[in-house]
This record gives structure tokens, C-alpha cells and sequence, in this order.
């Protein structure tokens, strides 16, 4: 998708509403429309950027920091025990960091169905596949 077409970067241009609650010369941070819960911000980069893998490294910095700092005011402003962040990269080719207020009681075990191991054997043999593909960080 290019930034033409991406719904996101419409939002940064104007062209389309959004409920902005923070906005500076790289990032641009709005409600979500389907919220997880009330309060569920997310946090973009104005320029576009397909997912985390094609956004520059500094620019990933850059907005997770931001992102950290408007987790409290997302706590608070919507009476939350803490704000989870997640990025899933799925619905909208843009990146974007979600913040997600959550209770310890609101039910939400997670954000997504869990599952179990087989086997430690298979834990340990997806451990090592995974490390074979880690050239250097």
C-alpha cells in the first residue's frame, strides 16, 4: 500500500477525521475507532512506513518514547490500573503502537488466545531455529 491509499496517512494529512490527542513534527498519536478498551490510543509516524521492519531504527526509538510518555496521561485520563502497548502490525499497513488501558479485572486475559508447548523438546528446537536466523544485534 502506498500513502495514497493508507487510511493513517489521510489521517496525518487531514483529509480524513480522527480524534487526535497528541500530535509533533514526526508522530501523530488518535483514538482508535475499535478500541479494545475506551482510551485506546494509537501512536503513528507521520511519514509512512509499511511495519516496524521498513520504519528507520531511530524513528522506532522515537516513538516508542513517545508512546512511553503519553502512557500515563492514558492511564489516568481513562481511570486505568496501567496501559499495555502492543504492536500487531495486521489491520492497517502503517506502523502504529497501540496503547491499551486495562484493569486487572476487565476480563481481557490477554490480547490473544494462548497455547501450550507439546513439548520442552519443541520449545528447545524452535529456541534453536530462531537463534540460527540471528545474524547480530
Amino acid at each position: 500500500m502506498n500513502e495514497t491509499d493508507c487510511i493513517f496517512c489521510k489521517i496525518v494529512r487531514k483529509e480524513i477525521p480522527a480524534t487526535i490527542v497528541h500530535e509533533d513534527e514526526i508522530s501523530l498519536s488518535f483514538l482508535d475507532i475499535n478500541p479494545v478498551a475506551e482510551g485506546h490510543l494509537l501512536v503513528i509516524p507521520k511519514d509512512h512506513h509499511e511495519n516496524i521492519l521498513s520504519t528507520p531504527d531511530e524513528l522506532v526509538k522515537e516513538l516508542f518514547l513517545k508512546a512511553k510518555n503519553l502512557m500515563p496521561a492514558v492511564k489516568e485520563g481513562s481511570e486505568s490500573e496501567y496501559v499495555a502497548i502492543s504492536v500487531v502490525g495486521t489491520d492497517v499497513p502503517h506502523f502504529h503502537i497501540h496503547l491499551i488501558p486495562r484493569s486487572y479485572n476487565d476480563g481481557l486475559k490477554g490480547f490473544w488466545p494462548s497455547k501450550k508447548y507439546e513439548s520442552l523438546d519443541r520449545m528447545n528446537e524452535l529456541r534453536d531455529k530462531i537463534k540460527s536466523f540471528i545474524s547480530s544485534l
